[in-house]
């Protein structure tokens, strides 16, 4: 089912026969450098367990001029992740996103700029978001400069946050709002 088109983005719901797009994508170690993690490939097994899941996030598959290229997902923040970011004290509605580009022939096109913008404006007018928060790796200047872009902004530093590689990394917490 359709979330939403804009131009040459659509976004839809994902779907079960979408399982094998996932599998190729997280096994692609050009991809897991950025989501993930190369020490991460998934089979049909983990993207089932991961992606196939009852829960409150909407997990879609992002196309181009019809062609499927990648995968975002959102959610209202929970109670834990408020907490975590330091939201307890406001009753703002507060969407967390995350997305990838599993297509690689479809980077640096501009197409991620595209994709950010295109979903904050679904977010902020149609779900009533009045924050829009990420949480991408410290070392991840193209991405990062990317949010910059559309509108987020830093907040702070997420200290050892996320396990990747390995390792566990800084992350930085940033933010659109809708005030801006």
């Amino acid at each position: 089912m359709l979330v939403y088109k804009s131009e040459e983005i659509a976004v839809r719901e994902l779907e079960k026969s979408d399982e094998l797009l996932l599998v190729a994508w997280l096994s692609n170690s050009s991809v897991l450098q950025y989501y993930e993690g190369r020490d991460r490939p998934h089979d049909l097994e983990m993207v089932r367990e991961s992606f196939y899941v009852d829960d409150d996030e909407s997990r879609c598959i992002i196309e181009y001029n019809g062609k499927p290229i990648g995968y975002i997902q959102f959610y209202l923040l929970d109670e834990e992740t408020r907490a975590d970011y330091g939201y307890l004290e406001t009753n703002e509605k507060i969407y967390g996103m995350d997305q990838f580009i599993g297509e690689i022939e479809y980077w640096n096109k501009g197409i991620g700029k595209k994709l950010v913008k295109s979903m904050v404006e679904y977010l902020v007018n149609h779900e009533g978001a009045d924050k829009i928060v990420m949480d991408p790796q410290a070392w991840n200047l193209r991405a990062l400069t990317c949010y910059e872009r559309c509108g987020f902004k830093k907040i702070k530093v997420l200290k050892e946050h996320e396990e990747h590689e390995g390792e566990l990394r800084d992350c930085w917490l940033i933010e659109y709002s809708r005030s801006n």
